[in-house]
């Protein structure tokens, strides 16, 4: 039964869409329904669509009590929203659902699992968040909360684990019909671990182990956990809060971090032998990952920073967006992620120049756009002298411009936005170590009317970041310091008018 405050979200939201339906959007990037948004939750396949939830507050541009959006997609690219699947209308999540995810139950129903949140008054009078894990099922529209809620709470818990910052499962099922899930938590000391639970039936639930601890490594909390296995490795991602940075890596204080190794699932062991950001750029967090129907691995994530996401204007009506949807794979100990292949049915006319050579600002007649899929080859113009730097600048005019560089002396690639409309001091800048060779590095760069993803040497390594540049500024130029040679090939990305939801 729809409690009253979801229905009253659901109004709020229906009426609130119309009302800003003029409003520039994203082309292909799922956003906020209304108000605000921030992690992917219940990124699942069910009933032959992909679902995504969301963390959101219909009310305003700005984080408040936490609801689920919901949208759906039969492409991963084109949207259509649904109404606000879960509100905090229970004693045990009255402050709160927060991050979660899905699976689907044999006979047919659409499992959620999300954290519960409630304030609870300490003996000097102070609040803290009190977090429990809950279910919720439903048709992929309209969800129950389950009578038994909470399932998993404080007496969940290994010796020393904090109730306070206990959240985010990731539920899976098992090929013998059992279900497992992980959670993020952290001890008295505020140091990160992840907790393995166990179901047979994927409502009661017991606590297994501690499946991965930080001890000190990364950052405090660990958020938002992934568990998965692919191409013969299991990956464990995570969103750990302030982190320090280890020279290239984990720079954004809270950011993502990939943790690869191997699985016993007798013992239930997960051995780490490699770890990376997932995202090198300015603005990603806590991803998740899906198993589409045909076995690739997708991962998307909340493309914006903690640290600059409440610095737009109050009267906004809508913030947040996810990333682009990423197929994700494991190559000689290393995530690489490429955007989805669905994204090349919208590529439309192919332009394509080879062998440009140049050593200073050019522009090509037929290179522009906003959205655009653009795939660059960059090598020194002389064999023995290799060029010092090479920039693409983009959503650019007289006034403003966004750039990615590569300097090959230092194998430093950047995204800088801080020419490109800003009127904060804000996060501009973010710098990745590649495997530069001889000067020779393959980019691919995805724009869309607020956003760039830049993916080097075929996924290796990936910097996003969002833009608030005018979507009519679309120039694009190309900088050498030093002889170039260069190949491009650019489509426009065909605009989607059909899809509810969306404006573009």
């Amino acid at each position: 039964m729809t409690s009253q405050i979801l229905r009253d979200a659901r109004k709020y939201e229906e009426e609130m869409e119309r009302r800003i339906a003029g409003e520039p959007r994203p082309a292909f990037h799922l956003s906020a329904r209304v108000g605000w948004m921030n992690d992917p939750n219940g990124f699942s396949f069910f009933k032959g669509e992909y679902h995504l939830f969301y963390q959101y507050h219909p009310f305003s541009a700005f984080w408040g009590p936490m609801h689920w959006g919901h949208a759906v997609s039969k492409d991963l690219l084109h949207w259509s929203h649904l109404p606000a699947a879960l509100a905090p209308d229970t004693d045990y999540d009255r402050d709160g659902c927060f991050s979660g995810n899905a699976v689907v139950l044999p006979d047919g129903r659409h499992l959620l699992m999300y954290t519960g949140v409630s304030r609870e008054t300490q003996p000097d009078g102070g609040q803290r968040e009190v977090q429990t894990q809950c279910l919720a099922v439903g048709d992929g529209i309209d969800y129950e909360k389950w009578t038994e809620n909470p399932v998993l709470d404080w007496r969940s818990l290994p010796q020393g684990g904090s109730k306070y910052d206990f959240r985010d499962p990731k539920i899976w099922r098992k090929q013998d019909g059992s279900y497992r899930c992980v959670v993020g938590n952290c001890t008295a000391e505020h140091d990160g671990q992840i907790l393995l639970y166990s179901s047979r039936d994927g409502f009661h639930w017991k606590y297994e182990k501690i499946l991965a601890a930080n001890k000190g490594r990364f950052g405090r909390m660990w958020e938002c956990p992934d568990f998965f296995a692919v191409d013969g490795k299991q990956v464990l991602l995570i969103s750990p809060q302030d982190m320090m940075p280890q020279g290239f890596e984990y720079h954004n204080g809270n950011g993502t971090v990939c943790l690869i190794g191997t699985y016993e699932e007798e013992t239930d062991t997960f051995s780490e032998e490699y770890h990376q950001a997932v995202d090198y750029g300015i603005d990603f967090y806590a991803p998740q990952t899906v198993l589409a129907p045909d076995g690739r691995r997708i991962l998307i994530g909340w493309m914006q920073n903690w640290d600059t996401c409440n610095l737009h204007a109050p009267g906004r009506p809508w913030f947040g967006q996810m990333s682009l949807p990423r197929e994700v794979t494991v190559k000689n100990g290393r995530l690489f992620q490429k955007p989805v292949r669905e994204l090349e049915r919208m590529r439309g006319e192919e332009v394509r120049y080879e062998n440009v050579s140049f050593s200073d600002v050019i522009k090509l007649d037929e290179i522009k756009g906003r959205k655009i899929d653009m795939e660059l080859s960059v090598r020194p113009g002389e064999e023995e002298k290799i060029y010092r730097k090479f920039a693409v600048r983009f959503a650019q005019n007289d006034t403003y411009q966004t750039s990615v560089s590569f300097k090959p002396y230092e194998s430093i690639i950047k995204v800088d936005r801080k020419h490109s409309g800003s009127r904060r001091a804000i996060i501009h800048q973010r710098r990745c170590l590649v495997k530069g060779e001889k000067g020779r590095i393959k980019i691919r760069i995805v724009l869309d009317y607020f956003s760039v993803e830049v993916f080097v040497n075929d996924g290796e390594y990936v910097l996003s970041a969002t833009l608030y540049t005018d979507p009519a500024v679309d120039g694009i130029s190309f900088f050498a310091d030093g002889q170039v040679e260069m190949d491009v090939v650019k489509y426009e990305l065909l605009p989607v008018s059909h899809m509810s939801g969306q404006s573009i």
